[in-house]
C-alpha cells in the first residue's frame, strides 16, 4: 500500500503561495479551457497528498482548483481544474522542463512545485495507487481486475484537453484536466459496453473519482494499433483505395451503437424534438454567417437543410452516442479490427449534454466529414475518394445495423451541415488555409438536392 496522507496541512495558506505560479503556469498548458480570457483568481475545492510533502521529497499534491474568469454565465461555477504537482527542495535537471516555478511563502516556502506527471516516480505511485482500490482523503479508487506492478511511466505529448500516461505499453491512464460533477461518458460509456459484451471498445480496468466527478480512466493500451486518421492519410499518400476499411469501420460504428442501445435507456424522437434540433442548428448557422462573411451567400440553401430536418416525422430513437466521432477516434489492429475509443465527447460542451441521449446519425456525420478532411491532405484534392469512403462507411454501416443512416436523409444532413457549419468558423479562426475544406461540403450541401 503506497503511503499517503489524506489531506494537506495549512490548506487555507496552501492556494495563496501557489496563486502566483498557477497565474503563469495554467494559461500555457493545451488543456486549458480559458484561453484568452485573463484568471482573477483561484478557490481550493480539495487538497490531498498522495505522497507526503515532508522532508527533501518528492511528494506529490492533487487539487482540484476553480479558476475565476471574466465573461463566465452568471450562475454557472467557474471552471475546475485537476492538477498533480510535484514538490522538491531540488529539481533533478532531468525534471528541469516540467518546472512550474518555486514557491516563495508559505507552507511549502523555498521547495520546487513541478507538472508531477513527468516524473516517473510520481507517475508510478499513481498507478500503484489505482492497483489499491480505496480511499484518500476525497479520491476514490476502483479497480475491476488485478493489475502487474511496477510498469514504467511516460507521459504522451499528443493529448489536447486532457493528459495520458502509459504503463509499459500496457495501459493507459488519461487524466481529465477539466473536471465536471457527473460520470465522465469516457467511463460510463466503455464500462457499459463491456458488461453488454461489445469488443470494439477497450473495457477500464481501474479509474478514480472525486464526489461525483470522474478524475482518471485507466484502460488497455492498444500499443499495435494505428489510428484511423493516419490509416486514411497513408492511402492517399500511396494512392490506394480506402474503401474497404472505410466499410469496416462503419460495421464496427454500428456495433458500438447498438450495444449502447441494449446496455443503457433509449427512447423516440418526438416530431417536436426534431423541430428543436433544427432550430438550434438554424441559430448556430445565424451566428456563423456573422463570424464568417463567406457563408452568407450560402444561408438560405443551408437553412432549408435545417427546415427539411425540423420538418420530418419524428420516427427515429434517440440513445447514447460517441459524441465526437471521427477517425483519430478510432484504431485498427494488427488483425485488422477496428475499436473505438474517447467516449468523453466535445469537452468544450456541458457535461449534461455530452451525456444527453441523441440520434446516431450524429456520430455517422463526424465520420462523414473526417472523410473529406482525410482527402484534402492530397493534392491535387481527392474529393471522389472522400466520396467513396463516405459511401463505403454507410453500406458497412447497414450491413451491421440492419438500417442504412442514409435512409433518413433530412437529419443526417442537418447534422453534417451543422458540422460543418462548426468547421467553417473553427477554421476562419485558427486555420485559414484549411477553409476550403469545409466550404465545399457547404457548397455541396447548399445546392445538391
Amino acid at each position: 500500500m503506497p503511503e499517503t496522507a489524506s489531506t494537506t496541512r495549512a490548506p487555507d495558506a496552501l492556494l495563496p503561495s501557489l496563486a502566483p505560479l498557477l497565474h503563469e503556469w495554467l494559461p500555457r498548458q493545451r488543456w486549458f479551457a480559458g484561453k484568452g480570457r485573463r484568471v482573477t483568481g483561484f478557490t481550493l475545492d480539495a487538497a490531498t497528498e498522495l505522497l507526503p510533502l515532508d522532508g527533501a521529497g518528492p511528494g506529490l499534491l492533487h487539487l482540484l482548483v476553480r479558476v475565476e474568469q471574466p465573461g463566465r454565465p452568471a450562475g454557472t461555477p467557474a471552471d475546475c481544474y485537476q492538477l498533480l504537482l510535484g514538490v522538491r527542495t531540488q529539481l533533478p535537471p532531468r525534471l528541469a522542463p516540467a518546472l512550474i516555478g518555486r514557491i516563495r511563502q508559505g507552507p511549502l516556502a523555498g521547495r520546487a512545485v513541478y507538472e508531477g506527471l513527468r516524473d516517473p516516480r510520481l507517475a508510478g505511485l499513481l498507478y500503484e495507487r489505482l492497483r489499491t482500490p480505496g480511499r484518500t482523503g476525497p479520491l476514490r479508487f476502483h479497480a475491476t481486475t488485478a493489475l502487474p506492478a511496477a510498469l514504467a511511466p511516460r507521459m504522451l505529448d499528443a493529448e489536447q484537453s486532457n493528459s495520458s500516461i502509459v504503463y509499459g505499453d500496457s495501459y493507459i491512464l488519461k487524466i481529465f484536466r477539466r473536471v465536471s460533477p457527473g460520470a465522465n461518458p469516457d467511463l460510463e460509456l466503455p464500462l457499459a459496453l463491456s458488461r453488454a459484451g461489445c469488443a470494439r471498445v477497450p473495457a477500464p480496468v481501474a479509474w478514480f473519482e472525486s464526489g461525483a466527478s470522474t478524475l482518471g480512466v485507466l484502460q488497455p493500451y492498444l500499443r499495435d494499433s494505428r489510428d484511423g486518421w493516419r490509416l486514411a492519410l497513408d492511402a492517399l499518400a500511396d494512392g490506394r483505395e480506402f474503401t474497404g476499411e472505410a466499410r469496416a469501420l462503419g460495421r464496427a460504428t454500428a456495433e458500438v451503437h447498438l450495444a449502447l442501445a441494449e446496455a443503457l435507456p433509449t427512447r423516440r424522437l418526438e416530431r417536436a424534438e426534431t423541430e428543436q434540433l433544427a432550430a438550434a442548428m438554424d441559430r448556430r448557422l445565424h451566428a456563423a454567417a456573422q463570424a464568417v462573411p463567406a457563408l452568407l451567400p450560402h444561408v438560405p440553401g443551408l437553412r432549408a437543410v435545417f427546415a427539411a430536418a425540423g420538418g420530418a416525422d419524428g420516427t427515429g430513437v434517440l440513445q447514447r452516442i460517441h459524441g465526437d466521432l471521427h477517425l483519430g477516434q478510432t484504431l485498427r489492429g494488427s488483425d485488422g479490427g477496428w475499436a473505438v475509443i474517447d467516449f468523453e465527447g466535445e469537452p468544450a460542451k456541458p457535461l449534461d449534454e455530452r451525456r444527453s441521449v441523441q440520434p446516431t446519425v450524429r456520430d455517422v456525420a463526424g465520420m462523414l466529414r473526417s472523410f473529406d478532411y482525410a482527402a484534402r491532405t492530397h493534392r491535387p484534392w481527392n474529393a471522389d475518394w472522400a466520396a467513396r469512403c463516405r459511401a463505403a462507411y454507410c453500406t458497412g454501416y447497414a450491413e451491421a445495423a440492419g438500417a442504412d443512416p442514409r435512409t433518413d436523409p433530412a437529419l443526417l444532413r442537418a447534422y453534417e451541415t451543422d458540422k460543418a457549419v462548426y468547421e467553417v468558423v473553427y477554421e476562419a479562426r485558427h486555420r485559414p488555409d484549411w477553409l476550403p475544406v469545409p466550404m465545399s461540403a457547404i457548397e455541396r450541401l447548399s445546392t445538391t438536392p
